[in-house]
């Protein structure tokens, strides 16, 4: 947005506070952006505010921009995932936002279940890996690729495990891939000399054997570069939530975890979540991945029907088109 043109009232590396915990060991900070954000809008009055995820600090500010500035219209671009968890939060968005515009296929169709309208403009990431040049699998290098997340708290949690179970195979070489905003001297406490890191994470999954990946965007990347993968996600108290998967009706709108699992509808790669997070059951799947051609290539076909589901249309393009073509 900045290299568009745009002028940045604050960064978001000063915004990413992920868990109670961190919020509140950053107070201050949150305090501080709240207030940034309000004396802009105020002082700019803008036509039109455009809200991009990030809920919990959105959706505080849309309802300050239609208290203070009612004139402005509300689009919100990349909407709270309500069909995973907070529905709530659904009637919230209708009544603060004047539009919607979803990066999900499914999502209009939820939004219609409760008498809203959320209109689908394409996925972000599908449209970005559609332009790569494409790899060939006969050409694939011996390799296991661990995405262990964008935040530090999930590097910490998650790295050490996930490093530990790539291990096992040692006939394959380990690459680390780097979350932009994170700097290379946070990950090498926990490499081995033999082991890299690397911010080409594109071209460097689409050539690897397998992906271990903490759950989130990542694992839709993953599946459209084409890698096969087994998906992980830590929580606190781990055993304690360990029946998560019986208590998930009553908690989340959900059956799966992933983008990958939610979009297609079924679980097309192995999720390990909670206390289903342990190296042996994340060693045992890439086992899988690494020496099963029949449970790997049903997953590459569930990769390709993922890829028609989200469709090819440039999703900010669209959205943008929507937004200053209507009132």
């Amino acid at each position: 947005m900045e290299a568009a043109g745009c002028m940045l009232h604050r960064h978001i590396r000063h915004m990413a506070f992920m868990g109670f915990a961190a919020v509140l060991s950053h107070w201050r900070d949150v305090r501080d952006n709240f207030r940034i954000a309000r004396e802009a809008l105020l002082k700019e009055q803008p036509d039109v505010l455009i809200l991009i995820d990030y809920p919990s600090f959105n959706l505080r500010m849309a309802a300050f921009c239609k208290q203070h500035l009612p004139q402005t219209k509300i689009y919100y671009y990349i909407p709270p995932k309500v069909w995973a968890w907070k529905r709530r939060r659904i009637h919230q968005i209708a009544r603060l936002c004047d539009r919607v515009f979803g990066i999900f296929p499914f999502e209009p169709a939820f939004y219609a279940k409760y008498g809203y309208s959320c209109e689908y403009v394409g996925n972000p990431t599908a449209e970005e890996i559609a332009r790569m040049p494409r790899t060939p699998r006969t050409t694939r290098i011996p390799s296991i690729v661990i995405l262990p997340g964008s935040r530090p708290s999930e590097i910490t949690h998650c790295l050490p495990k996930m490093l530990e179970a790539a291990r096992r195979f040692p006939e394959y070489a380990i690459t680390v891939c780097a979350a932009p905003n994170i700097a290379n001297d946070f990950y090498t406490p926990y490499l081995r000399s033999n082991e890299k890191l690397t911010r080409e994470t594109y071209q460097i999954v689409q050539q690897a054997s397998a992906a271990i990946v903490n759950s989130g965007t990542a694992t839709l990347e993953t599946a459209l570069l084409g890698c096969p993968q087994v998906a992980v996600y830590h929580l606190a108290c781990a055993k304690l939530l360990g029946l998560i998967r019986w208590a998930q009706p009553l908690v989340f709108s959900i059956k799966h975890f992933t983008l990958v699992n939610i979009i297609t509808g079924k679980e097309v790669i192995k999720e390990c979540v909670a206390n289903d997070f342990t190296v042996d059951k994340v060693a045992e799947e890439v086992e899988r991945l690494l020496h099963d051609e029949a449970y790997k290539n049903e997953m590459l076909a569930s990769y390709e029907h993922l890829v028609s589901l989200l469709g090819n249309q440039p999703a900010a393009a669209t959205a943008a088109e929507r937004i200053t073509s209507r009132p």
